[in-house]
């Protein structure tokens, strides 16, 4: 009778550890995502109701000289499809927060930014 080489508790191995590493991470981002959630900015943001043609104003008003008219990039990133590369919380800290130069921070209020972050999703 032929023993197996390799125990298929060995071959286990691997695949718990993954599987312990990708649950520590997802909690990890979990709480990450709970903890800027809870900034009672962003978290007003998100509560509040968003009208699509004040956001877009807003956008020209204040993004589009370097975003470009329609958010296509001009000194600024392109943003084309910015929601589908940061969530809603991270658009609202890249506004917010100007932390990539030459982008000054802007502190719209809490309406005009929810406004505005909607305009951003449909880019």
């Amino acid at each position: 009778m032929n023993k197996p080489i390799l125990q298929p508790t060995v071959l286990m191995r691997p695949v718990v550890i993954w599987i312990a590493m990708l649950l520590l991470a997802t909690t990890l981002m979990g709480n990450w995502y709970l903890s800027q959630a809870s900034d009672p900015y962003i978290r007003e943001v998100l509560s509040l109701p968003s009208h699509l043609n004040q956001g877009k104003a807003i956008f020209q008003t204040n993004c589009s000289v370097c975003h470009g008219l329609d958010g296509q990039g001009d000194i600024g990133p392109n943003l084309k499809n910015v929601s589908q590369r940061k969530s809603r919380i991270q658009l609202i800290q890249q506004v917010i927060g100007g932390k990539t130069p030459p982008m000054p921070q802007f502190q719209p209020n809490t309406q005009d930014m929810a406004d505005l972050l909607v305009y951003l999703e449909t880019l």
